[in-house]
């Protein structure tokens, strides 16, 4: 590293948990991002200034109006853009040394197979259960850690799946069958929720990139904002997860 990225990340070189080697890992990573609405503005925004060498960004949607209150990656300019070409001008503009990669597309089942292959960390910030689901199976199928996230109302969660032996992954908990999305558009989103999950999502992102600290696994951890509770549920393994179970 030059004296200027010495200069750049010289806060976070001082943790003893990230020191040179931490940092060297970062700038070496991969990190693929789906989705760049709420949750993917702060995950983005933070994992590009703290040095992650290469984003690849998924979105199809386009900045709207009611985006802005809490999707703090864009501004008024941005209004009828592409996210993911607006969100990758900002990141540049936050940090030239991060390699951003635009896609204003779904990835369909085999893309998004072959995009988790070739990240070293996935973050699933996505807003519905299919793109949930497609996520966690083609990240289990790679073992791609992958750090979850989602919030509605006042209310947020996160989880870690790494894949080693005895842990659940994200289908354990949701049956595929009768669960129904709910959207921000239709049930509303405090701003600053928004911001605390994604925040939370980013941390977990650098620890697994960096080598640093322990990832919480086969935990949820669930927060309710308006009530100020913050509480973590082990997770177990389900025999007959359909993506994870026995065969």
């Amino acid at each position: 590293m030059d004296d200027q990225t010495l200069l750049r990340y010289s806060r976070q070189i001082m943790l003893p948990e990230v020191d040179f080697e931490g940092q060297q890992r970062l700038a070496d990573s991969h990190a693929l991002i789906i989705g760049l609405g709420g949750l993917g503005s702060p995950v983005a925004l933070y994992l590009a200034a703290a040095g992650v060498g290469r984003l690849t960004l998924v979105d199809d949607d386009k900045v709207d109006l009611s985006n802005l209150q809490r999707q703090v990656v864009y501004d008024c300019s941005h209004i009828g853009q592409a996210k993911v070409n607006s969100a990758a001008t900002r990141l540049r503009e936050i940090n030239p040394l991060c390699e951003i990669e635009p896609l204003a597309r779904r990835l369909d089942d085999a893309e998004m197979a072959e995009r988790a292959a070739a990240a070293d960390l996935v973050l699933d910030c996505s807003d519905n259960f299919a793109t949930r689901f497609l996520i966690n199976r083609s990240c289990h199928a790679s073992r791609t850690p992958l750090v979850s996230g989602a919030a509605i109302r006042w209310e947020g969660q996160v989880a870690v799946f790494t894949w080693s032996k005895g842990e659940a992954c994200y289908r354990c908990l949701y049956s595929e069958e009768g669960k129904a999305d709910e959207r921000c558009s239709e049930n509303g989103v405090a701003a600053p929720l928004v911001g605390v999950i994604g925040s939370l999502q980013a941390i977990e992102a650098l620890k697994l990139l960096a080598g640093a600290g322990d990832s919480p696994c086969n935990r949820l951890l669930l927060i309710d904002t308006l009530r100020n509770q913050w509480r973590k549920l082990r997770l177990r393994p389900d025999p007959a997860c359909p993506v994870c179970g026995a065969p």
